[in-house]
Parts: structure tokens; sequence; C-alpha cells
């Protein structure tokens, strides 16, 4: 179809193989050898929208591939992405990429292999806005970070309308960049971003920076997050389009002069643009002769600055298999570490000899090494399974990661134990090797559970530690859904983990996953009663539509529309004082000891350190993340910086009943949260009206009688923790 949205950008791996994508227009098509992919969303193609594709699998929305250079062998390695322009893979076979909206909430992005990016529901038939929960931020809501099943989105950067992107792995840059530079071009905000990728657990950590730019103070024009309003001034008009690594080791970027980016529009009248390159001052281009009929200039080829140059040098030294052994081998001991890692995706090519030589990688102590071995194993289809083992048990999670998505079509009682060891890998933290672990558990989640739960589970789920309620959330499967309802009405669970466990019932679609439902939003208290009924109420026309939701809430008396008590939930009137300035208050000692007594007031609002009503932001970690000044200026006048996510609202009612507080559901009934975790389900019918409050749900230090020391002492408390 000819849209923005279609066919995009092909690339090649270390791997030799193609890689190509598409946006959210979908595709069905059929690869040489057979096999017909299905690929439908509620943007476009809604009719094939979830529907299994002859892999097995149901992929949805914009969706990235890689495949054999004669179209063979296609293999969907990822999707639900709104309009993914383009993926970079560098030689160690990691994949990033770049995705945009017209909300502020385009992206950069490590692809986890089979991840879901979350653009549209898991069946693709509803739109993110239709699934957006309450007190969501539109990053997280546009991309599911709260919904098990979709993968880190990596950094997300706002408005923007991101194309071309590379990965560069040493050249002329010199050695800030040695280490490797990801690149990704935003014309919609008349820049290039740079980023230095760290790995992070089983991902990365993306810090951006703007390495080329016409537009440092970020006054854009011409886009679709302003309004497509265009200018004519020059810092504007920088649209830069692609990126590229040159054989002699420059950046070369791509722009045309161009007014308006996006829109399906262009304002170009002019058909001009450029193309830069970006080098050291008194760089001096130079392209090297490279003859590809000999192993010398095959060797030459590989090393080459240029991904395409790489290509050619592989498929030549693949063709020679054995007599290149040598050769290749040799590249092991390079410097740039780069090149080692495309000879390790080269072996496995060269005959048993190679694939010996690979396997040995796996024992020794480079972990970028170990990880391209595992990969390149893979992709030259080279069955892992015996070697499970070891990987299973490698010290590094990003090669554990490897192995748990290769695990995906395997069978429960081939794949089992090596789930079970993974899982045991698990800290608690790592969401990349969270999902990757669920990836792992395709199609079989009620075994996996079953196994892990016997080795790190218990059969109290207000036991559960952290790292086995996490792993539950992810696989979800039905047999868990009267423990994760367990879970999320025990004492002593803490608030955010009772939240998990009341979501992951929500993506539980049977009848067992309702009741459970249904019996927290009966017999659970605060947060966890609220957001059970905001579930059922969302959940009664999709997931659970044929399990008379409605029914069961007015049978079982937890919501009738036409017999709802309501009760007023008003703030006190402001209170006005003048406080000393604020260095005065920065330069007072304050008391730990006395703080945590004076926070008691906090609770009702605040979970601080294991205590307390999930109503305001939780504050355990509050103090390390703030200075003092921040935090007394919050205590002082929190209506002067808001958190995302805690805007106040009013309603009142036709009868004069004022309720004001957090606005969990805007649907009908309209549900919300008051101080103390007071929730209140209001029909939409008794509205009289409703609105945004400009102040804080919050009272201020003044409401509360707080002094300067009170302040000062309730500060260094929370720094404390």
């Amino acid at each position: 179809k000819q849209h923005d949205h279609s066919l995009h950008s092909v690339t090649v791996g270390p791997d030799g193989k193609w890689y190509w994508n598409h946006g959210n227009c979908g595709a069905q098509f059929t690869d040489k050898s057979g096999k017909t992919f299905r690929v439908g969303s509620a943007y476009q193609m809604r009719q094939i929208a979830g529907k299994e594709s002859d892999d097995g699998h149901v992929w949805i929305g914009g969706a990235a591939y890689r495949m054999n250079p004669d179209g063979t062998n296609v293999e969907a390695i990822g999707h639900n992405f709104r309009n993914s322009y383009e993926q970079t893979i560098t030689s160690f076979g990691d994949v990033f990429q770049n995705d945009n909206d017209d909300p502020p909430a385009s992206r950069t992005s490590f692809l986890l292999e089979y991840g879901n990016a979350g653009f549209c529901s898991a069946d693709g038939k509803r739109s993110w806005q239709s699934d957006r929960r309450p007190g969501q931020s539109t990053p997280i809501a546009e991309w599911r970070q709260e919904d098990p099943g979709t993968m880190p989105s990596g950094d997300v950067y706002g408005g923007g309308s991101p194309t071309g992107i590379c990965f560069y792995e040493g050249g002329a840059l010199g050695e800030a960049y040695a280490g490797g530079l990801l690149l990704s071009c935003e014309p919609a905000r008349n820049v290039v971003f740079g980023y230095l990728p760290v790995q992070d657990g089983a991902g990365f950590k993306l810090e951006r920076f703007n390495f080329l730019t016409t537009n440092a103070a970020e006054e854009f024009a011409g886009t679709d997050f302003k309004g497509g309003r265009t200018n004519n001034e020059a810092k504007t008009l920088f649209r830069p389009s692609d990126v590229a690594v040159g054989t002699d080791g420059a950046i070369y970027v791509a722009d045309w002069y161009d007014p308006r980016v996006g829109g399906h529009a262009d304002h170009d009248n002019t058909l001009s643009g450029a193309i830069y390159r970006v080098a050291p001052k008194g760089f001096k281009p130079t392209t090297p002769k490279i003859d590809l009929n000999s192993t010398e200039g095959q060797i030459l080829a590989i090393k080459s600055n240029a991904l395409n140059v790489r290509n050619l040098g592989f498929t030549a030294l693949k063709k020679q298999k054995g007599k290149a052994i040598n050769a290749v081998k040799e590249l092991l001991k390079d410097p740039n570490p780069y090149v080692a890692a495309r000879a390790t995706f080269l072996l496995p090519h060269l005959g048993d000899a190679g694939i010996a030589a690979t396997k040995e990688i796996l024992n020794g102590d480079n972990a970028r090494l170990r990880l391209a071995a595992v990969r390149s194993l893979r992709r030259s289809e080279n069955d892992i399974l015996p070697l499970a083992k070891q990987i299973s048990q490698d010290s590094d999670p990003a090669v554990r990661r490897e192995l748990a998505t290769s695990l995906r079509n395997v069978s429960f009682d081939k794949a089992g134990d090596h789930i079970v060891e993974l899982a045991k890998g698990y800290d608690g933290k790592d969401r990349t090797y969270l999902d990757a672990l669920g990836i792992a558990a395709t199609g079989k989640e009620t075994e996996s559970y079953n196994a892990i739960g016997r080795v790190i589970g218990s059969n109290e789920p207000g036991e559960w530690s952290k790292e086995f309620a996490d792993i539950v959330w992810r696989l979800h499967p039905e047999k868990s859904a009267l423990m994760l309802a367990g879970r999320a009405m025990a004492s002593g669970v803490p608030e955010d983990q009772k939240k998990a466990a009341v979501v992951a019932l929500a993506f539980i679609k049977s009848k067992r996953g309702a009741d459970s439902m249904l019996a927290v939003a009966e017999r659970a208290t605060g947060r966890a009663k609220a957001e059970a009924l905001w579930w059922l109420l969302h959940n009664r026309n999709h997931r659970w539509k044929e399990h008379d939701i409605v029914g069961s809430l007015k049978s079982r008396s937890i919501y009738n529309p036409s017999n709802v008590k309501l009760l007023p939930a008003v703030l006190p009137p402001p209170v006005k004082r003048d406080y000393a300035p604020m260095d005065k208050i920065l330069a007072m000692k304050g008391d730990p000891a006395r703080g945590k007594t004076l926070a008691a007031r906090c609770y009702m609002c605040h979970h601080i350190d294991g205590t307390g009503v999930e109503y305001g932001p939780t504050l355990t970690d509050y103090g390390k993340t703030q200075t003092a000044e921040v935090i007394i200026q919050s205590i002082i006048n929190p209506s002067a910086d808001i958190a995302s996510g805690y805007d106040s609202y009013q309603i009142e009612t036709k009868d004069g009943i004022k309720i004001q507080g957090r606005l969990l559901s805007a649907g009908d009934p309209l549900v919300i949260q008051s101080m103390g975790g007071i929730t209140q389900t209001i029909p939409k019918g008794r509205v009289k009206s409703q609105g945004k409050m400009a102040d804080s749900l919050m009272m201020s230090a003044a409401q509360q009688d707080l002094s300067e020391q009170d302040i000062a002492d309730i500060t260094a408390y929370l720094k404390s923790l």
C-alpha cells in the first residue's frame, strides 16, 4: 500500500541476513519458503488483526523481520510498533530502532527479540488510548509499560518523527566514540541524536545527546506535534532523513530542505537537499581498494567501517568455507571488539572446525563475544539446546536472555529445566530479562509457572518474593488467578505489588480471572479495590464480555448505579503563612527521628518505607532522587510542581455533593480516589459538573501547621531512607 506507515527500510546484519520492517499499515505476505504472515491492527488491516500467522504466532501492527537474502525463511523479530522507520544491527547482533507518534511519545529502543512494543492491544483490536489507565502518562500508556508482555520502551523523548538510524563501530571520530555510537535522525526536531549504549542487565541504558543539530533551543515548526505550523527560519529547515557510516569512517547525513514534516505532506518546492560529511577538522577521506577475489581483500572488507562492504566480505568468506577459517580466527584477536564479533558470526559457516571454534568462545571470559557466539550458532541453524544448561548458568544476563528467547518454540519437556534455571537468575529489577523469560515460556505458561513455583515460589501468595511475583505477573496463567487475588488482598504486601497482582489478573481471559477480580473488588480495601473495579468495568465489553460483569457487580453489591451512596470529600481551605527564606530552612539541622514521627501524618496519602496509603506518590525513594531544596519546596507549596499522573479533580453531583481527588476513571461510572485512599464510584447520570483543579491534592505546610523546623526534620527523614 502506498502509505508512509507501510514498507520501509532494508538493512543487513552480521549474520548475513537481511532485516526489514513496515509500519502499522500491516501486511499479508508469503515468503519464498511458502510461509504466510498476517499482520493487522486497529489502525489498518483490521480484518486480519489478531489472526495467527503460519509460524504459529500472532503479530500486530508495525513489525520487523529478518530473512535469507533470497527471500526464504522470513522470521518476525519484533512487532506492535506504530511506524518504525528503520532498524540498525550492531556487529554483536543487537538491534536498535526508533518509532514515532503524534502525541509526545517518540522513542529510541533496543529491540528485544520477538518483543511486543505495545502500541496496540495484544489482540490487535484496541488502540492504546482505549486501554489507557487512570493516571498513566502518555509514554507509559502508549507503549503499555505497565502491561505484562511488552518490552521496555527505551528512550521516550517526546514529539518527533524519527527516520534513519545507524551504528558507528569505529572510524574517523577518534576514541570518544570508539566503543560504539548509535545515531538516530530526527527531522521533526532538526537533530541527529547520539547515544553511547551501555549494557544494563539484559537490556541497554540509552542516554541521549544532540550529535548534530541546528536547533539547540528546540523552537520547532512544521511538525505534527506542533500542529503543522511552518516557518522559514533556517534552524527549523534541517531535516535529517538518513545517516550512514562511510568506507572512510566518516558519518554521512542526508538532509532535505522542507518546512513540513509528517501529515503526508511536503512543501519542498525547490526539491533541494544536501549530504553532509561529519569528521574531524583536516580530515581527508580515502576509500580503501578492496579485491573481493582474494582472502586478504575479503578480510579487509569485513573490517570495513561501512556496513554493506562488510557484508560483501562476509558473503565471500562464507563461500570459501573451511579454506578461510585460519584468516577468520585471526580476527578474533583484533583490538576492535566489533571486528572480533563479525568473525564470530562467520565461524559457524566455515565447517566443523568453525562450529567448534564458535562453541569454544562460550567458555571464554568475554561476555559480549559469548553473546555473539550464541547468536551466530542460532542464525546458522545450529541447535543450541545441547548447550542450554551451560548458557542458562552464564554470569551475564544478556547471554541468558538470548537463550530465553531461543526457547520460545521449544516444547516444555525439552525447555522446562532451562526456563527454571533462567528464572533463578532474575534479579527482581531487570524488565528486559523478565520479558525474555516470558517469551521463553510462550505457549507453556502453566507448566513454567508450576515448575518455577516449586523452586522459588510459595503456596502463600502474601509471602512470595518480588522476583517470583514479577514472574507470575509476566506469565499470568489461568491457574494463578486465585493466588493473584490472594496477593492483592494480603496484608503486608506493598501497594505497588498489590496493584501488579490486580493487573496480572486483568489479563487472564477466562471466567476464573473475572471471578477472581470480582473477589478483589468485593473484599479488598484501598487502591487494590479501586483498581479491581476499574478493570472489571474496562474488561466488561471485550476480554470478559461473556461473563456478565455488570450483573455480577450488582448481585454482589459492588456497584449498582441506582443505589450508590456518596460522601463529600473536600480539602480544607488554603492557609496563608510566610515562611523563612529557603536558604534559612536549608541551613537548619534536621532531626530524622523527629521527622519520621511528623511524617506519620503523611501516611494518609503517601506510602513511605512500608507504611501508608498509595494515594499520592510513593516517598520511600523520593529523598534519594531529589535535592533538599526540592523536598522543602514541595512541602511548602505542593501546587508549584504536581507530579505527572496526580492531577486533582473535583466532581459535583446534582444533589450538591462535592468530591475532590484523583480521577481513576473518566468513563461511566466515574471512579475517584480521595484523601486516605477512599474510592467512590459515581454514575455519570448523577454528575452535575467535573473538572481539573489548579491546586494540588496535597495539603501545604501551612494547612498542616508545620513550622520551618518541622519541614527541616521531615526533609532529613526522607533523605535518610
